[in-house]
């Protein structure tokens, strides 16, 4: 494979009339990085990338890939690979057929594309499949077909666009570990788009967080989900519960009374600041715990409902909040659950307590 690309993007802007698809978009890509562009639908995800790839031209802005300017250069020169959503594939045509279509247009002799497309096959572990018919591959298949169709004539940048989408949940998750082993193995510079905030987390070196045609986040999986910079990030990232926190003059933050501590505080000003619990951050304190470790809440259980792989406690605060927990079932959990109407006291961790401001 050819050396990875960095990508600089600077005011990209884009409106359809009066709707702001974009808006002044300030992005580096590193060159070799995954890095995942998450939102909502409306966001600008696709937009974003489509605009990348050159399919769309911005209002205004500036796209530089390895240092030179590409607005005016059209997508296939671009040195660019696409996978797209719904995957493209030619069903006249088969599958060896599909791969090497893009490289019929690079003068390429025969012996060269029949070497590209075996190897391109052999990377997605679809070697001898040269002769298949489109109609007769699994989703999965259909997907790979499209990614090695992608990477055939060995671009610099990948881009996806929500590849997985069509996939049932298991094929999905599979085929996450597999883009990024394959990613792994090839450093090529990638820029996918997913709406699904697990699929970021699993995949990506960054992730690039949208709302309304901006980016509010840009950070590694474990920094954006960990430390959200808003209310939308942190709502957005993973089952969040908000406790409106009380700032004192002496600097001290509390809950109901109760003075919290934490070691990551917001430097955003806001007028109004948040206690985020998720629900696998909280737990349910015994005796045997040394409480002065953790910041203290007081409730009483209101359900305890079996799921499954987890149970998912309910607990009233004295406040009049109600908060979730979640406990992985096991002998040992189910031994030691709560009852419904039994008051208990919650701890977190000053280290997972993270306040968030409003948005």
């Amino acid at each position: 494979m050819r050396a990875a690309n960095p990508i600089a993007l600077r005011g990209v802007r884009k409106s359809y009339g009066d709707v702001i698809a974009l808006q002044a978009i300030d992005l580096d890509i590193a060159a070799g990085e995954f890095l995942t562009l998450l939102g909502p639908s409306g966001s600008g995800k696709t937009t974003l990338l489509m605009i990348i790839a050159g399919f769309i031209r911005p209002d205004a802005g500036s796209i530089r890939i390895a240092e030179r300017e590409i607005l005016l250069v059209p997508p296939h020169r671009r040195d660019i690979g696409l996978v797209f959503q719904n995957y493209a594939l030619f069903p006249h045509m088969s599958v060896g057929e599909n791969v090497a279509f893009p490289l019929r247009y690079r003068k390429m002799s025969r012996p060269e594309m029949q070497s590209r497309v075996q190897r391109a096959l052999d990377l997605v572990r679809l070697g001898g499949f040269e002769d298949r018919r489109v109609h007769q591959l699994s989703g999965g298949q259909s997907q790979r077909v499209a990614l090695a169709r992608a990477l055939v004539f060995e671009p610099a940048i990948l881009l996806m666009d929500e590849p997985l989408s069509a996939l049932d949940k298991k094929l999905r998750e599979n085929m996450q570990g597999e883009l990024k082993a394959l990613h792994e193995r090839l450093g090529t510079t990638t820029v996918y788009v997913t709406h699904d905030k697990r699929e970021a987390l699993t995949m990506s070196t960054r992730i690039a967080v949208m709302k309304s045609g901006a980016i509010v986040q840009v950070g590694r999986p474990l920094d954006v989900y960990e430390r959200p910079d808003s209310h939308f990030v942190a709502d957005f990232m993973g089952e969040s519960q908000f406790l409106e926190v009380q700032y004192g003059r002496d600097g001290t933050i509390s809950y109901e009374g109760s003075i919290l501590r934490a070691t990551h505080l917001s430097q955003k000003s806001a007028k109004r600041h948040f206690l985020l619990i998720r629900p696998e951050k909280i737990e349910i304190l015994d005796h045997s715990v040394d409480k002065s470790e953790f910041n203290l809440l007081a409730g009483r259980v209101a359900e305890v409902n079996y799921q499954g792989e987890y149970v998912l406690i309910a607990v009233l605060l004295h406040g009049g909040q109600r908060v979730y927990l979640r406990r992985p079932t096991g002998q040992n959990t189910m031994r030691g659950l709560p009852a419904r109407g039994e008051d208990v006291q919650l701890g977190i961790h000053p280290a997972d307590t993270v306040f968030i401001p409003e948005d």
